[in-house]
């Protein structure tokens, strides 16, 4: 089915604009190279560094964190692929899918949440790209920390300028559309990698050799490890997790779906685990030259502050970095979702400058050095949005068989109208998932389930609507033949 063939007949105002419209064949423009780029520009970040870091900091051996980081992209990449298929197919993105599943009406819940989150994750990835602005600065001009002790609203002067410098940088890569936003991420991932081999170099030369860099004993044995193992492997999921819904917005551009599965087979499974191998190589360097893991790559740089050159060219890479995964992870997503709520007033320009604005209010300054915190977040991410992402898959898959009524995403009296624009069953669905994703935090006789918080979300949220849409088919096939009994 082409896009480039079908006309969306009398589409209602409410449910469609140019940015929620189809992408017609001859605007399909983005070739497997380009995933490959845009994921290598969204994993190659400080907080993805961060986060494969801190299994070494927790006391995972190096083979022992490698095993968390590889299943978890193996996990993400079979999500990923089967939730991309609808978008490159139609050229629709996520918020307009999304009506198949859960109504015109309904869809605007699950749209907002996942929103709502990646909104959440611009603020966390903004904060830590200005930390590598501030250390630039700090290295033209070391009083800059002086400035720290003049302080508004948690935070010191120089971080607020150096927040609002990157905020700035978001505002301008936005304010050209999505095709700036491709060719942004065409060299800005390739660039952290020439960073990380440099950071590996170091570490292999401070320890003597690879050796002693794999000799690093695992702390943790038995139920322990595999209970620690588990929650790094969600954690790591859950990094990603609005990915897996809002991917389609990405795929929508693809020539074609070998373009899109070829590229992101490069881009996340492959290069996320190149990537993860240089952070946990790094930060058992770090281990052996400073006697404590540093997992945290700004901080590292700047134990390189006798050699400003290393710092500079360190930092801007983090930045460019960072900007990448922000805009299009965080920013591309949420617009998107904006648009899909007022789409008579918002453009994706409009709609993106909107969700930077409103992810200043979520102050990740007052929370963010809390390892702790930030791994529950993200795994109560993964279980809230792993329900929705099954529902999509299974809907597609096996309640359409690959096969949507174009015409009905955009009008109220459609296949995807149900009662009065809300699928109930999907609602069901997705809250028999969350609460089994997530109901180890508060009972804690059933604490073991939310170490497997998103599995279970997604299998869960995707058997329940399963279940209740063929129950649904089912009363309607008996409908009928009442129906035609009565007749007879």
């Amino acid at each position: 089915m082409s896009s480039k063939t079908i006309t969306i007949s009398n589409p209602d105002p409410s449910l469609y604009n140019e940015d929620l419209a189809p992408i017609p064949n001859e605007k399909r423009t983005w070739g497997w190279g380009s995933y490959s780029m845009i994921w290598m520009g969204m994993i190659h970040n400080i907080v993805s560094y961060e986060l494969a870091g801190s299994l070494i900091a927790m006391g995972m051996s190096v083979w022992q964190a490698l095993g968390a980081v590889i299943l978890s992209n193996i996990a993400l990449i079979i999500a990923i692929w089967l939730n991309s298929a609808g978008g490159a197919k139609y050229g629709l993105p996520f918020p307009v899918l999304i009506r198949a599943s859960f109504g015109y009406k309904g869809a605007h819940v699950p749209v907002l949440i996942r929103a709502f989150v990646a909104i959440f994750w611009f603020a966390v990835q903004a904060y830590a790209g200005s930390k590598a602005v501030g250390a630039v600065i700090t290295v033209i001009y070391p009083k800059w920390v002086s400035l720290g002790a003049h302080t508004f609203l948690g935070m010191g002067l120089n971080d607020w300028i150096s927040f609002g410098t990157f905020w700035l940088l978001h505002a301008w890569v936005i304010s050209h559309g999505m095709e700036r936003v491709r060719r942004f991420e065409m060299w800005a991932g390739p660039l952290v990698i020439v960073l990380g081999l440099g950071l590996v170099y170091w570490a292999v030369n401070v320890a003597d050799g690879f050796a002693p860099l794999f000799s690093i004993e695992s702390k943790l044995s038995g139920g322990e490890f595999w209970k620690s193992f588990f929650l790094s492997v969600t954690g790591m999921i859950g990094v990603l997790a609005t990915l897996v819904l809002n991917i389609p917005d990405l795929t929508r551009f693809s020539k074609s779906q070998k373009d899109q599965v070829i590229g992101q087979a490069v881009g996340l499974p492959i290069m996320m685990t190149f990537f993860a191998f240089m952070s946990i190589m790094i930060t058992a360097g770090t281990i052996i030259a400073f006697g404590k893991p540093i997992t945290d790559p700004v901080e590292l740089l700047l134990q390189f502050k006798d050699q400003p050159i290393v710092v500079l060219i360190g930092a801007f890479a983090l930045l460019i970095a960072t900007l990448s995964v922000n805009v299009v992870a965080n920013v591309v997503s949420p617009a998107y979702d904006l648009i899909n709520l007022l789409p008579s007033k918002l453009n994706f320009v409009k709609a993106g400058i909107i969700s930077i604005v409103i992810g200043v209010f979520f102050a990740p300054w007052l929370w963010f050095n809390n390892a702790a915190t930030i791994f529950n977040i993200v795994g109560a991410i993964g279980g809230t949005l792993g329900p929705v992402s099954g529902i999509m898959i299974v809907d597609y898959f096996l309640i359409r068989r690959s096969q949507y009524d174009l015409n009905s995403f955009f009008v109220k009296e459609g296949q995807y109208t149900y009662r009065n624009g809300w699928n109930l069953r999907a609602f069901v669905a997705m809250g028999i998932g969350v609460i089994v994703a997530l109901i180890g935090l508060v009972v804690p006789s059933l604490q073991t389930l939310y170490t497997y918080n998103w599995f279970l979300g997604i299998a869960v949220g995707g058997i329940s609507y399963l279940i209740l849409m063929n129950s649904k088919h089912k009363q309607n096939v008996l409908r009928l033949v009442e129906e035609k009994v009565s007749i007879k």
